[in-house]
């Protein structure tokens, strides 16, 4: 064990029993995950009792498996100290055992019904041969889900019996309950879901046909977004005297400055940042990668938060949990609820507190200082003019001269 990295306290702890062997081993896994040294401390404490417990019972290593520690955590640590830590511990513990071979498998995973495994098979299809996103396929399988559900419930499962008005009447319960972007995904996941049948043979009548459509008129809204006062205030939320909020307050910069979307965000890893060049990798939309010069305000609060409270740890993830085990936020909510805070803790009141608040009030800013179109969609990274062409409609001074005098003369 390496004092370095635990307590001297923990090298007087001298384990009795089959754990023994895998002390260190644990001990290097959780400070690769950035556990303080005095939780490992609490840890192997856990650990030692644990192996001294079973040396008393008589039981070997092959013979753990949950019911082992469930029986441990019961009998003998229920009230006393480590209690706290101990479950969080032994899950741990044994996973590190079942991953160097030492613990068989547990159990195997209770069998999917039909309609699962159909949901399953759907969703490989959507990554391995039609190149989405997991999140996106994720995103469609659980409309999926909810269909086959609802249509079949616990009954005897059959694709062949799905009808035209199966398909209108879920639309029509369901869509008008999510905004008009939720249901476009709604009815597009419903359709694909529908070709898949009919492509493996499942069904035999097009059923995608019979897919309602969902309005929603081509630029027909303005985009959400704040002054430039409101997002600054934002900004200023953020405690820089806690780890907590330097890292919120570099990914708020992140989303205010350069319009990252909050996936991006997620997906963005140290080796993503260029210092010598100032340069900044993005992995948008679909996997392409694109290149954004670094702001010095957004370079400097980036590196401040990195050497500042980002511990040696193997997750290479730019934005990742303040607490052990350290790994990456992991999914854009997560960025969302930072945004969500911010905007409560700053006061700003606003119609949308989503990531994509602050990416709509940059592109809504830029044209008001005078950058045109082009220039938005390139730094927002749009393939369509189209998706940009929807800012034009926020500057509402240079639209007037444009309007037609109203029947009476009133403009």
């Amino acid at each position: 064990m390496d004092p370095k990295c635990v307590p001297s306290k923990i090298i007087e702890i001298a384990p009795v029993g089959p754990l023994s062997a895998y002390v260190e081993s644990y001990i290097a896994l959780v400070n690769k995950q950035g556990f303080a040294p005095r939780s490992v401390y609490e840890q192997i404490r856990v650990i030692v009792m644990f192996s001294r417990w079973l040396q008393r019972s008589g039981c070997e290593i092959h013979d753990l498996n949950e019911s082992v520690t469930d029986r441990f955590l019961y009998d003998e640590l229920r009230g006393q100290w480590p209690h706290v830590a101990a479950p969080a511990t032994l899950r741990r513990l044994l996973a590190l055992l079942r991953r160097i071979g030492a613990v068989p498998p547990g159990e195997p995973a209770p069998l999917r019904s039909p309609a699962q495994q159909l949901a399953d098979n759907y969703r490989r299809f959507l990554v391995e041969e039609r190149a989405l996103s997991p999140a996106t396929a994720n995103c469609w399988v659980r409309f999926i889900d909810k269909f086959l559900s609802e249509r079949f419930g616990v009954n005897a499962f059959n694709c062949s019996e799905l009808q035209a008005t199966d398909v209108t009447a879920f639309v029509q319960r369901h869509a008008h309950r999510h905004c008009p972007s939720s249901a476009k995904r709604l009815v597009a996941a419903l359709r694909s879901f529908l070709r898949y049948l009919r492509y493996k043979g499942l069904i035999e009548v097009d059923l995608d046909r019979a897919v309602p459509k969902v309005a929603r008129w081509l630029l027909s809204s303005l985009p959400k977004h704040l002054p430039a006062a409101a997002v600054q205030r934002v900004l200023d939320s953020c405690d820089l005297e806690t780890s907590t909020g330097r890292r919120n307050h570099a990914i708020l910069l992140l989303l205010a400055r350069l319009g990252l979307r909050a996936g991006e965000v997620v997906r963005l890893n140290l080796e993503d940042i260029d210092w010598d060049n100032a340069w900044i990798t993005i992995c948008g939309k679909g996997g392409h990668r694109a290149q954004l010069p670094l702001p010095v305000d957004v370079g400097q609060a980036i590196a401040d938060y990195l050497h500042r409270d980002r511990p040696q740890c193997s997750c290479r993830s730019f934005s990742f949990v303040i607490y052990a085990p350290l790994t990456g936020l992991g999914y854009p909510n997560a960025i969302a609820k930072i945004v969500k805070c911010a905007l409560k803790k700053a006061g700003v009141e606003s119609a949308r507190k989503g990531a994509h608040l602050l990416r709509h009030s940059l592109a809504t800013d830029m044209l008001r200082k005078g950058a045109s179109l082009e220039e938005i969609g390139e730094v927002l990274r749009h393939k369509s003019p189209d998706s940009t062409a929807i800012y034009a409609k926020v500057e509402l001074d240079a639209l007037k001269p444009l309007a037609l005098r109203w029947p009476g003369g009133v403009q």
